[in-house]
């Protein structure tokens, strides 16, 4: 029976499965974001957040843990340094998976999976998106009211 046992197996073997989950979150620990199948993305964030989270407290029983996860020094070494600052304060949810749409040889679902502090595009956008609608509200109210002052204060100046 398959009671209590809610996860995808990916097609794979255990050992094989556990190797390819640790690659892969080596691969986004170290290059950020990776492009890969939903289904892996998916698999890869329950894998991966708790080792992220490890990242928060850097002690020496932490990085050994982390470390029998990964097995690669370049990853651990980034993960406590970098990574750690940057999710100082978050308290959960340091992945983020945005969908591609199909890939063309299988119609396999694709998506990227990234580390949510280090999207810089998505940041910039967000934040001039914020910035613009607050400037254009701004200039609407105050621009009309200024050329209506204009004239009145250069009319007692004509004179």
């Amino acid at each position: 029976m398959r009671h209590n046992k809610k996860f995808n197996h990916l097609s794979r073997k255990s050992a094989h499965r556990d190797a390819m989950l640790a690659n892969m979150t080596i691969s986004l620990i170290l290059h950020k974001r990776i492009k890969t199948t939903l289904a892996k993305a998916k698999a890869l964030r329950v894998y991966a957040e708790p080792i992220i989270n490890r990242a928060k407290n850097d002690t020496m029983n932490n990085r050994r843990v982390v470390f029998s996860y990964l097995q690669s020094k370049e990853a651990v070494k980034e993960l406590f340094q970098e990574v750690a600052q940057k999710i100082a304060e978050r308290p959960g949810g340091y992945t983020r998976i945005l969908k591609l749409g199909n890939r063309l040889g299988d119609n396999a679902k694709v998506c990227i999976i990234e580390l949510v502090d280090y999207n810089e595009a998505l940041l910039k956008t967000a934040g001039a998106a914020k910035a613009k609608t607050r400037r254009s509200r701004r200039k609407a109210a105050p621009a009309a009211a200024p050329a209506a002052e204009a004239p009145a204060a250069e009319a007692p100046a004509a004179e």
